[in-house]
């Protein structure tokens, strides 16, 4: 949502959660990580902003690409629950 926002703030809304609530979850994953997934960008006219990194860009690809190859054994699973 960072990428498709340009803010926290705005991705936050678009989730349901508040800017705080959003602005933990980052610094949590860039610590976590050891470096930044999200950084600021500096303002100018319109003010500034929040960006993916090059690293936090790859964090998506990959996660993303594990939840693809998840889902099958995921629906597999509750399907057997409603067994």
């Amino acid at each position: 949502m960072i990428a498709e926002h340009g803010s926290s703030a705005g991705a936050g809304r678009a989730l349901g959660m508040s800017y705080r609530r959003a602005w933990m979850l980052i610094k949590a994953m860039n610590t976590g990580f050891g470096r930044p997934v999200v950084e600021a960008q500096s303002g100018g006219r319109a003010g500034g902003g929040t960006r993916l990194s090059n690293f936090g860009a790859d964090v998506v690809v990959r996660y993303r690409a594990v939840e693809a190859a998840a889902a099958p054994y995921l629906s597999q699973m509750v399907r057997d629950q409603d067994l």
